[in-house]
């Protein structure tokens, strides 16, 4: 049952990714699977998290992961994207344009959220202060944004292009510069774009804040 429920979630994760392109780029789904290399990128990752936490015939296994180790491969090389399977990331993610976005894989990212291109999103911090970002849900990250240590990102927050970003940012901030600093309150509302999903709703990952250690 477990398994069923976990292969449930993944394809729910897939299907509001798709759902943002289609609303964002108002494009057909078959043009998504087709044409968009931000989904080919987040595609592997959600069928490889779930072959690496959930599959669990050993035999048949190997063998799949050993598939999912060459596919992402190969689309690192086409994409220029790397999103680790250990990574937590919440359905309905965004990759406008693909090229040099570079995600931890202990890097925990929300619901809804905007990978631009050139965007990392990494470790920093020495000993006990070494550390990855929590993200919230509809984070919009805009092109060439840096993102690094033990730091908490709120939800709906927007940081601006090639913001360097090294300490926590409360909910619906707009952030900006070297270091980025919060200039406004405004939050992502005019960047994120998607259908509303029910209430009652299962999250894929426990990414809200008061989910979070």
């Amino acid at each position: 049952m477990k398994k069923l429920q976990s292969f449930q979630l993944i394809l729910a994760a897939i299907q509001a990714d798709i759902d943002r392109y289609v609303v964002t780029d108002n494009l057909s789904w078959l043009e998504v699977v087709l044409t968009k290399r931000g989904f080919w990128a987040t595609l592997q990752y959600r069928v490889s998290r779930w072959i690496h936490f959930h599959f669990h015939f050993p035999i048949l296994r190997s063998l799949l992961k050993a598939i999912c180790l060459i596919w992402r491969l190969i689309l690192e090389m086409i994409t220029g994207i790397e999103l680790p399977n250990r990574a937590e990331i919440g359905q309905g993610l965004f990759i406008p344009h693909a090229h040099g976005i570079i995600v931890h894989c202990d890097v925990q990212i929300g619901e809804y959220c905007n990978l631009s291109q050139e965007v990392t999103i990494g470790v920093a911090g020495r000993g006990e202060k070494a550390g990855v970002p929590k993200i919230g849900d509809r984070v919009y990250i805009a092109p060439g944004a840096k993102i690094f240590g033990s730091i908490i990102i709120g939800d709906n927050v927007a940081i601006g292009a090639n913001a360097v970003v090294t300490k926590d940012l409360p909910d619906q901030a707009v952030a900006v510069g070297i270091p980025a600093k919060v200039i406004s309150y405004q939050g992502s509302e005019d960047f994120i774009l998607y259908r509303e999903t029910p209430k009652n709703s299962q999250k894929v990952f426990p990414t809200s804040f008061q989910d979070r250690p």
